[in-house]
């Protein structure tokens, strides 16, 4: 049986404390909104160890949580006791925001046998589920990495994708994707790439959790992406285009990469418009 996209919290319960089952809470807030590691200190599911996407990311760009390099995932994996053999199981905080990342980026670097708990912690609590403020010590592993770079697109790739037929889906706000709404990051430009569409990620979702594969298929076709359609996906910074690479592979769909930079690369102000080109739905 294939281990993914998704896991029930029923699931995750039968199956808690197994030594090859690792949960992890991949919880991340937007700047301003306070440390998500707080939320963790204080509850959490037993045995979840902490992902931090700020600190498991390339800190030699001013870009937010790039893409780590694989010696460096690797090290962290290793001291949150983490190997790649194991069977992983990614939450966070608000149902469904965060872990999609978390759950990408274990796939950029090979690992297959990587799900998001249906619902995150939200569901998990509403069921009466245990939670804990007791400290988990992982146990040193071995991880060895095996990049999928065809699951990561950078600038290059959106800009042949855009002139070439494929789809750059967006999955920020309506209003920031028309330029109606400021970008919440300084030095950033509002407004979306030429020819790119938007799906913003909340329409994704039934509460705390992906909707029915059935009614994502149909959301993806009135979006005007067809079932064979190669997709890079984009945001903000990386984060929510996740849910939308996690949603298309629920509906088994293989051909999409993520953006990233996303829209802070694309949308810096110091860009050169004609490499970067930004348009707006509304005067701002």
């Amino acid at each position: 049986m294939t281990f993914g996209p998704l896991v029930s919290t029923q699931w995750l319960a039968d199956h808690l404390g197994e030594k090859d089952v690792k949960i992890v809470d991949g919880s991340w807030r937007m700047p301003g909104q306070g440390a998500a590691i707080d939320n963790y200190n204080e509850q959490h599911i037993p045995g979840a160890v902490f992902f931090d996407i700020d600190a498991i990311a390339d800190r030699q760009t001013d870009l937010p949580h790039m893409l780590p390099a694989p010696a460096q995932f690797a090290t962290a994996m290793e001291a949150l006791g983490i190997a790649d053999t194991d069977r992983v199981v990614v939450y966070d905080e608000k149902g469904l925001f965060s872990a999609a990342r978390v759950w990408w980026t274990f796939r950029m670097m090979g690992h297959e046998k990587v799900a998001v708990l249906d619902g995150g912690l939200p569901r998990w609590l509403a069921e009466n589920r245990p939670v804990t403020a007791e400290k988990t010590i992982p146990v040193q592993t071995t991880y060895t990495p095996r990049p999928q770079p065809a699951l990561a697109a950078d600038a290059d790739a959106v800009r042949a994708a855009l002139s070439g037929g494929d789809t750059v889906l967006d999955a920020r706000s309506a209003e920031r994707f028309a330029g109606a709404a400021p970008d919440p990051r300084p030095g950033v430009r509002s407004g979306h790439m030429p020819g790119a569409k938007n799906l913003p990620f909340s329409n994704l979702l039934d509460g705390d959790a992906l909707k029915p594969a059935e009614t994502l298929a149909a959301i993806f076709t009135d979006a005007g992406i067809a079932p064979e359609s190669r997709v890079i996906t984009s945001c903000g910074s990386g984060v929510t285009a996740a849910v939308l690479s996690l949603a298309l592979e629920v509906i088994g769909s293989r051909a999409h990469a993520l953006y990233d930079g996303s829209w802070s690369e694309w949308g810096k102000e110091t860009h050169d418009n004609d490499l970067f080109p930004v348009v707006a739905d509304v005067e701002e």
